[in-house]
């Protein structure tokens, strides 16, 4: 077998690269390229493809734009991830998370969510170029699954009201929950008998394609376990086809009883600039620094949540797949595609799982098969926007439905429930104030998760052991946030007397028991020296320095020793104790 032609083992990886190929990763494996590796990419790009567009109509009704928005934004990933991406797997497009996310800044405007790519793919590629990558590493687990949680409930139920052919109601969540509930008896029939068809095969091919990989899939035969994998693989078009049939013949008869996509633009988004202003349906006009201004933190959460869930996708297929990646290049292939996005009308995206998955699962070799992806995006939005009119909107909120389903992973709770309770904390936080603005829960968790990486730096372990004189052994390194905390510790064992509590317990015939406490000063003890070992701290500060300098003569007035142990020093550092 071929070793994959993008990403080699680490142990044999050169990196003699010229400063063209590492800018373009295509140089590195375009000339090693061959007919076998056509013949897979071209499979996985059409695979994906029938995947991408039914998924690229539905998530634009998240983002609460034109359906034809969702095409427009997933054909550009293809042909530039194809130049700059570093995995074989990653497919670039719209997603769920991001078109939340991208609904919840821009309120479904289509011309602010244009531009908004293209400030979104300003400040990823800045970052790419800055290496600043590392920003990443400042959003824990629990925060991204808090997140990723509540916007699948977000998602998930806000699809409910199409499953219910219901009109006018609230994108808020908790407005939503309350108007979707009241408006049931307007249900249409259709709508629902439609839309729970459509769950119900997309949730048995989904079965049927998990139980391939098991010892039960050992009943097929070789030809229909591949009809199978290929049926199942393509379920989201096969279901909106057959939806959109249905939807027409109903319609040709005379009998429009499905709530349909409606009219859409016909053919490709024109090549140009996105608008820099708007204007209101009033009449005014609102400049640039106005529509920066209502963005507010949307700028900042949704290029790190783009970078952080495409990198995260990269990481994990390149491990699987036993190859590597460049981070920050990756980051340069989100920025350049959502940059050149923003010129044919896309919206921001990131990295996809599902479809991902779909083109590892394929057997794509290398990023081409991106290009045949949005060759298939291309021919929809040129010669089949006509027939996206009958599309039912059920089919499409079914699609969504099951798409987000899985992200909400129940055992995590479970498991930081047994590994550290703590992270529970971050997690409700964002779980809790996504449902209310999805940004304010990414930066509530991020806040949180500060404070308690902060308060772990500022409160250090320090075990204190009596062998003569105090022996106290620091487990972790020694910056300024802890030093007040250190030389409390040091005051109380060491320096001072302590003033013992005894709390009396009497019983008395009385209906309530009465609670007495006693205290006494035992005769003053001689203050101790105190043995400071220092072996796990790396690093010291001037705020510390200063603190053991005002220890030390604390110690010689009261004629005891304060001893450090195992420091590591720094000889080229001007600081001495």
């Amino acid at each position: 077998m071929d070793r994959p032609l993008l990403g080699r083992e680490p142990s044999r990886r050169c990196w003699s690269y010229s400063t063209l190929t590492s800018w373009l990763p295509i140089l590195s494996w375009l000339p090693k390229y061959k007919l076998r590796y056509l013949q897979m990419d071209l499979l996985a790009g059409l695979t994906v493809g029938l995947t991408t567009v039914p998924q690229a109509l539905a998530y634009a009704e998240v983002a609460g734009l034109p359906v034809q928005y969702g095409l427009y934004s997933a054909f550009m990933g293809g042909f530039i991830y194809t130049f700059l991406g570093t995995s074989k797997d990653v497919t670039l497009g719209p997603t769920a998370i991001m078109s939340l996310l991208c609904f919840s800044v821009v309120g479904g405007q289509p011309d602010r969510a244009v531009l908004l790519s293209l400030l979104c793919g300003v400040i990823q590629a800045a970052m790419a170029l800055l290496r600043l990558g590392f920003l990443l590493d400042f959003i824990s687990y629990p925060v991204i699954k808090g997140f990723t949680c509540a916007a699948a409930v977000t998602i998930g139920f806000g699809q409910v009201k199409n499953i219910l052919g219901i009109q006018d109601v609230p994108h808020q969540f908790f407005l939503e929950v309350y108007y979707t509930f009241l408006k049931i008896p307007e249900a249409r029939v259709g709508d629902v008998v439609l839309g729970l068809l459509c769950l119900a095969l997309l949730i048995t091919l989904m079965i049927m394609k998990s139980r391939l990989g098991s010892d039960h899939g050992s009943v097929y035969s070789r030809f229909a376990r591949k009809l199978v994998w290929a049926i199942a693989t393509m379920r989201n078009a096969l279901v909106v086809v057959a939806a959109t049939l249905v939807a027409y013949s109903w319609d040709a008869c005379g009998h429009p009883v499905f709530t349909v996509t409606g009219h859409t633009a016909q053919g490709l988004p024109p090549f140009s600039p996105p608008p820099t202003s708007d204007t209101t349906s009033n009449g005014t006009v609102v400049s640039f620094t106005e529509i920066i201004e209502d963005f507010g933190g949307g700028l900042a959460v949704i290029p790190l949540m783009g970078l952080l869930e495409s990198i995260a996708i990269a990481k994990a297929f390149a491990s699987q797949n036993n190859y590597r990646i460049d981070a920050n290049q990756e980051l340069l292939a989100i920025g350049v595609t959502n940059i050149m996005g923003s010129f044919v009308s896309a919206y921001p995206v990131t990295g996809s799982f599902g479809r991902t998955a779909v083109n590892s699962q394929t057997g794509v070799c290398t990023p081409a098969g991106g290009i045949i992806t949005s060759v298939i995006v291309l021919l929809s939005l040129a010669f089949l926007m006509p027939a996206f009119y009958y599309i039912p909107k059920a089919s499409l909120a079914a699609v969504i439905i099951c798409a987000v389903a899985p992200m909400v992973d129940y055992r995590v709770v479970i498991n930081m429930w047994r590994i550290r309770r703590l992270d529970l904390l971050p997690f409700l936080v964002t779980l809790l104030l996504s449902f209310w603005e999805v940004q304010y829960g990414i930066i509530g968790g991020v806040a949180v998760s500060g404070a308690l990486l902060l308060y772990t730096t500022a409160r250090p372990k320090i075990k204190v052991s009596d062998h003569g004189v105090l022996v106290m052994e620091l487990s972790s390194g020694l910056s300024f946030p802890a030093v007040e905390h250190l030389s409390h510790i040091i005051h109380t064992q060491a320096l001072q007397s302590k003033e013992y509590f005894i709390w009396y317990y009497m019983i008395t015939s009385a209906p309530c028991p009465s609670f007495t406490v006693f205290t006494f000063s035992p005769p003053a003890c001689p203050p101790r020296s105190v043995v400071l070992d220092c072996h796990h701290v790396s690093i010291i500060d001037y705020t510390v320095i200063s603190e053991l300098r005002d220890l030390l003569r604390q110690f010689k007035l009261r004629t005891v020793k304060l001893i450090f142990s195992g420091l590591q020093v720094d000889p080229f550092s001007p600081f001495s104790l």
